[in-house]
């Protein structure tokens, strides 16, 4: 690689004045709206890398060093670590350049789904804002048809060796470049779409298959469908955390479904069959002469699919007997007929816990 002093056409003890008003020079001869051209072009880029470095009084002083080899800065005492490294042949630092492509960051999603779609499981495809691998650039981050070029300070290394002193004399410590950040390499011509990042932002459809038995809270993992990482990095993982709308008529306790149904006080007297308009079919439900407010009729398997393992939860209905409130004049002559025929006990008190709101929570819930 060209020596930047002669890039810039001045000596190596030139003054920053001096190297500020050479660079200028060069840069309204070279610049690509002045003077067009692939060779002019690839100069310029010379002109302004070589600038960028002896701009900077420390980028400067490790290039002028050889790329931070050797130089004596007088710092104080390095670490321990940097001490066993050279008494242990460690003195010239066996780390590389740190990559550019990076594992990209997962992501979390809450996904609400209806109490219908759990019984069975459903299919959706969601819209996720997300980073995405650049097409131009293809995750290279440089513009099409160039490539990274090796960092002149560090020597492609990423890092920067410099003596430092310690209790046991001068010692070489090792850090990452201040040019290349550790890379080892500069993107001289980034990608013009993703700015150099190898990605970005764009909205993607991904297809998800809702297991049957999910509930609220549950998170279904999605590995590779994460963000994009850098530089063409593997992607992160997408994390969608499951809601269950609430429904009007049933509702959930473990894998069981809970709905009420009104019966008529002549129904329940005499008995009857009613259907139940159920989330997956319709279900005829025996009601048998006699029937009390309160009491359970279970459906088996007529309820959620479980999501660990094969079968289905019950489908649990609980009575409710409608007593009317509005009788026409026949038929209150012929309900007063009914009690005088039946001599009906008179009411009594019971025990609250034994009443009809603890049944129904016991037999629903127990």
């Amino acid at each position: 690689m060209a020596d930047h002093y002669e890039v810039l056409g001045v000596s190596r003890d030139a003054t920053p004045d001096e190297i500020k008003k050479a660079y200028r020079r060069l840069a309204r001869e070279l610049h690509p709206d002045v003077n067009p051209g692939t060779e002019a072009s690839e100069r310029f880029k010379q002109v302004t890398h070589a600038y960028d470095v002896l701009s900077d009084p420390r980028q400067r002083q490790q290039y002028d060093l050889g790329g931070g080899q050797g130089g004596f800065n007088g710092a104080g005492f390095g670490g321990f670590g940097d001490i066993f490294e050279t008494f242990f042949g460690a003195g010239q630092s066996t780390r590389g350049p740190r990559s550019r492509r990076e594992r990209g960051q997962d992501a979390l999603i809450r996904l609400e789904v209806a109490l219908d779609d759990v019984i069975f499981g459903t299919h959706r495809e969601i819209d996720v804002d997300t980073a995405v691998t650049c097409e131009t650039c293809h995750g290279s981050c440089c513009q099409p048809g160039t490539a990274p070029v090796t960092c002149d300070i560090c020597g492609g290394t990423g890092h920067i060796q410099r003596a430092v002193r310690s209790l046991l004399g001068n010692v070489m410590t090792s850090s990452p470049c201040g040019s290349c950040r550790g890379y080892g390499t500069i993107i001289a011509t980034p990608c013009p779409t993703c700015q150099g990042q190898g990605r970005v932002r764009a909205r993607r459809t991904v297809p998800v298959d809702v297991p049957a038995g999910v509930d609220t809270g549950v998170r279904l993992q999605m590995p590779g469908s994460g963000e994009a990482g850098p530089a063409g990095g593997p992607n992160g993982d997408l994390y969608l955390e499951i809601k269950v709308r609430n429904h009007e008529v049933f509702s959930r306790n473990g894998d069981d479904l809970l709905c009420t149904l009104e019966v008529q006080m002549t129904d329940a007297i005499l008995g009857t069959t009613a259907k139940v308009e159920a989330l997956d079919g319709d279900v005829d439900l025996e009601l048998k002469a006699g029937v009390q407010s309160g009491e359970i009729l279970t459906v088996r398997d007529r309820g959620i699919t479980h999501l660990r393992g094969g079968g289905r939860g019950d489908l649990k209905v609980a009575v409710h007997v409608v007593t009317p409130t509005k009788l026409s004049h026949k038929e209150r002559e012929l309900v007063q007929q009914l009690a005088k025929h039946r001599k009906a006990q008179p009411p009594q008190l019971g025990h609250f816990q034994q009443g009809l709101f603890a049944r129904l929570r016991d037999r629903f819930l127990g």
